[in-house]
């Protein structure tokens, strides 16, 4: 079952993407800039990618799509300018790297892509000043570390890499300030974490580091604010909710925390304002929604949640303009859109939603690119 569910790992989490994962702006233009939607498709050995609609949230392919990537791709990241694409191809053992069409968002493949990773890799991340990406190796139990050259998109592995995490790390996420990674050890049920080095991305890790988790936790998302930090907690059936030390990057555990969820909680994304955070439950082919305390950082369910998605929901994304998310259904082979109510957080589904992608959708990310 854990080779099955680790492959599904995505979510828009905003400190790795920056301003390139600003999303719900439309296919066309909106203030100079453009808007896509990019789905790895796990059995389909490929990625799909779709322009949004402004207005309405709603998904049309590009040409082109779907684009090759490697053996069971399981995540998408992309750089904050926009201009690369990094896939995880968890049967290669490798990332496969795209230089983005800015105008179409279409992908072409960087020189010397794929480049090497750990042994199954699950998802990877990039530091917001992009000059660095991070991937997990659920199966070597570490963290590769690169540079991103500025100009070709390709990658070199930093001096020391890779380092050690705790065991089955599946997922990984830089704070938005790039001053720390955190880790998910989805078999030591802990997360670990570390300090990056602004000139090198070597990464060490901080003292009282790993912090405890609940059982099976398997992908994390921290606010734009940098405050607080969300885990999904798969076998216990709810979320952690942390506050970030800014200082150190350690973890607090939130009052009343953890916060219940639906079956098999598996994937978390905040909004970009932070007021808002919602959880895909793979199990219960469902979205739980809750408010965020802007004080506290206590998560309050919203009315009307959980709101119904498609089978296996493994992977939430909201646009960072805070307009819409996307669900990627796995069993459906699909993505789920939805409206959010500026003023409650509840989700309305999009019309034409909702809209095909390859076999076994696991990831799907929203970025914006600025023209």
């Amino acid at each position: 079952m854990k080779a099955i569910l680790a492959r599904a790992i995505t979510v828009v989490f905003l400190a790795a993407c920056s301003a390139a994962c600003s999303n719900s702006g439309g296919g066309g233009s909106t203030g100079g800039e453009k808007y896509f939607v990019y789905v790895a498709d796990y059995s389909a050995n490929n990625v799909s990618v779709y322009a949004i609609d402004s207005t309405s949230g709603a998904l049309t392919a590009i040409s082109g799509s779907p684009f090759a990537a490697g053996q069971a791709p399981s995540s998408v990241a992309v750089d904050p300018a926009g201009k690369f694409a990094y896939v995880v191809n968890e049967g290669y053992h490798s990332v496969s790297g795209y230089t983005i069409n800015s105008a179409t968002g279409a992908l072409t493949v960087l020189a010397g892509s794929p480049f090497a990773t750990g042994v199954y890799p699950s998802f990877a991340a990039i530091d917001p000043t992009g000059k660095f990406a991070y991937v997990a190796n659920s199966g070597t139990n570490n963290v590769f570390g690169y540079t991103i050259n500025s100009s070709t998109g390709g990658l070199t592995e930093i001096s020391g890499s890779p380092f050690p995490a705790g065991n089955y790390p599946i997922f990984l996420a830089v704070d938005p300030a790039g001053k720390f990674t955190y880790v998910v050890n989805n078999n030591s049920n802990s997360i670990s974490v570390y300090a990056i080095d602004p000139s090198t991305g070597a990464l060490t890790e901080i003292a009282g580091s790993p912090f405890p988790t609940g059982s099976t936790p398997w992908s994390i998302a921290i606010g734009a604010a940098g405050k607080f930090a969300y885990v999904t907690n798969g076998d216990s059936n709810n979320v952690s909710g942390y506050t970030i030390d800014s200082t150190t990057g350690a973890l607090t555990e939130i009052a009343g925390s953890p916060f219940a969820a639906g079956f098999y909680p598996y994937s978390v994304a905040i909004d970009p304002a932070g007021k808002f955070a919602y959880v895909a439950n793979a199990y219960g082919s469902h979205v739980s929604g809750y408010t965020i305390d802007s004080n506290t950082g206590a998560l309050t369910e919203i009315a009307g949640s959980p709101f119904n998605a498609g089978t296996n929901p493994w992977s939430v994304a909201v646009d960072p303009t805070g307009k819409f998310v996307y669900v990627a259904n796995g069993a459906s082979s699909n993505v789920s859109a939805y409206t959010i109510n500026s003023a409650t957080g509840a989700l309305t589904a999009v019309t034409g939603s909702p809209f095909t992608t390859g076999v076994d959708p696991v990831s799907v990310i929203a970025i914006r690119i600025s023209q």
